[in-house]
């Protein structure tokens, strides 16, 4: 029985999740069967795996995606919170977010969305509604001007609703709604939004031979992808993880950042490693 349990656990170790209920299942039916063996077991445990890897995943309390453990988090953590200039930057965005806060929360609300996906936004722009990157993304959310427009936003010379904050967080929940229905994963779905919709089809499909995945699967497929979006959500858990117990890393009221609030200019606030 030893090698077909390790059998089991090999199969089983792709999920991660539940191995050792799956491996004990699979034993006791096939104990309790006809003897048929390996085989059945084996049948057991991949009609198991692959039940289990269409559930949503669970997350943990207080978080409503998934926190994924992964060194690329580690780092954007210290970064944050060790280089001067980005421990500073950090802090005017927690000062931030209060005052975006209730409007993006009842709006992710009303769509039924995870309230996480606030933290986009915070790595976005810093909850700067004018901020305005090199690759001429805008907003809030950062929308360049063709995906703004396709969203319902106007954005011309005269009228640029990208920097309006409630129009363009309409436009942002719509496109990650599409995003999310499209791939099964709001971190895959995240990855999309940066980098566009179709690299992440095509990458997902030359990977896992389908688009739709799991949040496991960003990291599968993150070495296939530029370096910012590697870094995207790795980002995105550092910020949630630090906003939710900022006191745990150093940051609250006596901060010394608003000496660079005032002076702030409007910039993209990514920084890639």
């Amino acid at each position: 029985m030893n090698r077909f349990e390790s059998v089991l656990k090999n199969r089983a170790a792709r999920v991660g999740a539940a191995v050792g209920t799956v491996v004990v299942a699979a034993v006791v039916a096939v104990q309790l069967g006809s003897g048929s063996g390996t085989s059945s077991g084996i049948a057991f445990v991949d009609h198991a795996l692959a039940t289990m890897a269409e559930r949503p995943a669970q997350t943990e309390s207080g978080w409503d995606i998934a926190n994924l453990d992964n060194r690329r988090v580690d780092m954007w953590i210290e970064i944050y919170t060790t280089r001067p200039k980005l421990r500073e930057r950090f802090a005017v965005w927690l000062e931030r977010k209060p005052k975006f806060e209730p409007m993006i929360s009842a709006k992710l609300a009303d769509r039924g969305m995870p309230q996480d996906l606030i933290y986009m936004a915070m790595i976005e722009s810093g909850f700067n509604p004018k901020a305005y990157s090199h690759a001429k993304a805008g907003g809030l959310w950062q929308f360049i001007a063709e995906t703004g427009q396709r969203y319902g936003l106007t954005v011309n010379k005269r009228v640029d609703e990208r920097n309006h904050p409630d129009k363009a967080t309409d436009a942002a929940l719509a496109y990650l709604t599409d995003l999310h229905e499209r791939f099964g994963s709001w971190y895959l779905a995240a990855a999309a939004y940066n980098t566009g919709e179709n690299r992440v089809g095509r990458i997902m499909r030359e990977v896992t031979g389908k688009e739709r995945g799991t949040d496991a699967d960003y990291y599968r497929i993150s070495s296939r992808l530029p370096r910012e979006t590697r870094d995207y959500v790795p980002m995105m858990i550092a910020a949630a993880r630090i906003s939710k117990d900022p006191a745990k890393y150093g940051f609250g009221p006596d901060s010394q950042h608003r000496r660079m609030a005032a002076a702030e200019v409007a910039q993209e606030p990514r920084v890639a490693e």
